[in-house]
């Protein structure tokens, strides 16, 4: 009986002994659930964080690559906050130099006008290289106030062949620079280029030799001959100093921008008159002085064959 109640005792031991013992599978299963939490999130929560990062996304490609069609915003503040402003004092030009403005094109010219006046300086060596003494006395009656005795009166200061040599130099001159003043103010008469420029050079050389025709028929029919003489001789000096400035001026019509041309026109206008002050007003007075007639008669002149003819020229090149 004894024996009974112990072994009944040492079961019921044993009993409570597995039953007080922890469940060591069970932590095992929840920690194996809570790294697959960690590892492996939810749907929500990757949607959130796609959508944040797109949207910081758009905001950056909004600011620094902007759409076509939409105002760039980035630009525009800086525009606005004026960020090269660096001080107040220096803000107005700072400010004037960080306005955006639209580039012009910039108007090309004749290329061959270039060739021109490489080939008007050539003749122009060549003709001071075989006339030398003749260009001489054409710039040194510039100088001198007796070059008015020097003149012989069949030919003058200078040969035929200087004459003609010279005449041509004025025409081609004048004509190149006359050329390149219609360009600049942009006037169209049907022709242009090296075609037009061939135009007024016949214009120019038929013009001065019909008034050259005209003065020594009216010397024939009023029977002096030494005073047209003497007469031509002053304008071919006039025009053939005239001639040398407008190769000069033909040069820098062509290399100068746009906004210096006024400025070179000035020039030109003022070194002709000059030159026509000092040349043919005080040669031509001396001329006049030493023969008797009624003022009126170059009142006419001047009117019909000085000023005349010019204005006709202005007015039919529409300058």
């Amino acid at each position: 009986m004894r024996f009974t109640s112990l072994c009944l005792l040492f079961i019921l031991t044993l009993c409570f002994a597995g039953y007080a013992q922890p469940d060591t599978t069970a932590p095992k299963k929840d920690a194996a659930l809570n790294y697959n939490k960690v590892q492996l999130p939810d749907s929500a929560a990757m949607a959130k964080a796609n959508r944040q990062q797109f949207v910081a996304d758009s905001i950056a490609m909004f600011y620094l690559i902007p759409d076509s069609s939409r105002e760039n915003q980035f630009l525009s503040r800086i525009r606005k906050n004026n960020l090269f402003d660096l001080t107040s004092q220096s803000s107005a030009p700072l400010l004037q130099k960080s306005v955006v403005k639209s580039g012009e094109a910039r108007a090309s010219r004749d290329p061959w006008v270039i060739a021109v006046i490489i080939g008007l300086l050539i003749y122009t060596a060549l003709l001071n290289l075989f006339l030398n003494k003749d260009i001489k006395n054409v710039i040194q009656s510039f100088y001198t106030k007796n070059a008015l005795s020097q003149v012989d009166k069949d030919g003058g200061l200078v040969n035929a062949w200087a004459f003609i040599g010279l005449f041509l130099l004025f025409c081609l001159t004048a004509s190149l620079v006359l050329y390149q003043f219609t360009v600049y103010e942009n006037i169209d008469y049907g022709i242009g280029g090296f075609q037009l420029f061939i135009s007024l050079s016949l214009i120019i050389s038929l013009l001065f030799a019909l008034k050259f025709i005209i003065l020594k028929f009216i010397g024939f029919v009023f029977a002096v001959n030494g005073l047209v003489s003497e007469y031509i001789a002053i304008l071919n000096l006039t025009y053939f100093n005239i001639a040398f400035v407008l190769l000069f001026v033909a040069l820098c019509f062509s290399l100068l921008a746009n906004r210096f041309i006024p400025w070179l026109l000035i020039f030109t206008v003022g070194s002709i008159a000059i030159i026509f002050a000092v040349q043919y007003l005080r040669n031509s007075i001396n001329v006049v002085s030493n023969f008797r007639f009624h003022k009126f008669y170059l009142f006419i002149y001047l009117c019909a064959l000085e000023i005349c003819p010019i204005l006709i020229l202005i007015k039919a090149l529409n300058i």
